[in-house]
């Protein structure tokens, strides 16, 4: 059998480096999730600006698609479809945040799969679909792929659709 003579000063040593290496490693982590939290907390500004311009259209009973998209300054809609539509521009910006959240994992499950339901609603809502169609292109890649995953209720039987 060979004796080992260990000696306490470089176990001491040794100790204070494994624990120095985890402390690095905790605070590696650590910056990792503030990474994750401050690009969520920036694509969530983005969002909320986007909402807020909106907002402005919406005080003034301006139609966001109207102007913004359609250039048609003219168009003639109740305050009532213009809020309506604003809000559903407004809602589709949330909902691309709130993708970009769970991705993250900075959303639960249960919480995604009620996000996914609004979604479907709004998209399968044939009135409202040129404001999705219209936006589909300036949406993140995934968000888009995403909506256009879900049965296409109001191109059915239409030529193309392979639903």
């Amino acid at each position: 059998m060979i004796k080992v003579k260990v000696d306490f000063n470089i176990l001491i040593q040794l100790l204070g480096m494994a624990g120095i290496i985890g402390s690095l490693i905790f605070v590696a982590l650590e910056i990792v999730q503030t990474q994750k939290i401050a690009i969520a907390g920036q694509q969530q500004g983005r969002a909320a600006l986007g909402m807020k311009i909106i907002e402005g259209y919406s005080i003034n009973n301006v139609d966001f698609q109207s102007i913004f998209f359609e250039l048609d300054k003219n168009k003639n809609l109740s305050k009532q479809e213009i809020a309506h539509r604003n809000s559903v521009h407004a809602v589709w910006f949330l909902f691309e945040n709130d993708l970009y959240q769970y991705q993250q994992g900075l959303m639960d499950e249960a919480t995604w799969q009620a996000k996914i339901i609004g979604m479907q609603w709004i998209y399968n809502n044939c009135e409202l679909r040129p404001l999705f169609d219209v936006r589909a292109n300036m949406f993140s890649a995934a968000f888009s792929e995403i909506v256009k995953s879900f049965p296409d209720k109001c191109n059915l039987g239409k030529q193309g659709n392979t639903q």
